[in-house]
């Protein structure tokens, strides 16, 4: 089940992140760590009516932030669609002990009708350039790579934007 997430369940949020990360940095991967992502962030997502969970079982199992605000580090891309009526996908994790059955794809096809429903043109996104699974799962899905930007706090190396234009 996919819903809004209230902010009774950032606490939960919290937990899957930090497992989300230390698989990530067990599996040579170093996209989060201790400032990224954080609980002001998360708060702020819920505040915004943004941030979405799934449940098995009434467990949460994963997140989603479906935005359309644009961050000003996506400000030098060139975007294949005019900034007007967007979406940008922040904080997708799924714990890793439910990883590979199927929720990530579930909460980025809710996301992209979310989109389609609402007459946004296209879905922007930014995915680590270390994380080759990721840019595999977003490839898949026929998001296109257009640019690298970068988040000091979180890494030296770059991040990949993505967009999918319908």
């Amino acid at each position: 089940m996919i819903r809004k997430a209230t902010l009774e369940d950032i606490d939960g949020i919290i937990k899957i992140t930090k497992a989300c990360a230390s698989f990530m940095i067990d599996n040579g991967i170093y996209q989060w760590n201790e400032h990224y992502p954080n609980k002001a962030a998360f708060k702020n997502d819920v505040l915004r009516n943004e941030l979405y969970v799934i449940e098995e079982d009434k467990k949460l199992v994963g997140c989603i932030v479906i935005s359309s605000f644009m961050d000003e580090e996506y400000i030098p891309i060139s975007w294949l669609t005019e900034n007007k009526r967007n979406i940008y996908i922040h904080r997708l994790t799924i714990h890793p002990k439910y990883q590979g059955k199927g929720y990530a794809q579930k909460l980025m096809g809710f996301a992209e009708n979310f989109a389609l429903e609402n007459k946004y043109t296209s879905i922007r996104l930014d995915t680590f350039s270390q994380n080759k699974r990721n840019q595999k799962f977003y490839e898949l899905r026929g998001y296109k790579r257009l640019g690298n930007i970068y988040f000091p706090k979180q890494s030296n190396y770059p991040f990949y934007c993505y967009e999918l234009v319908w």
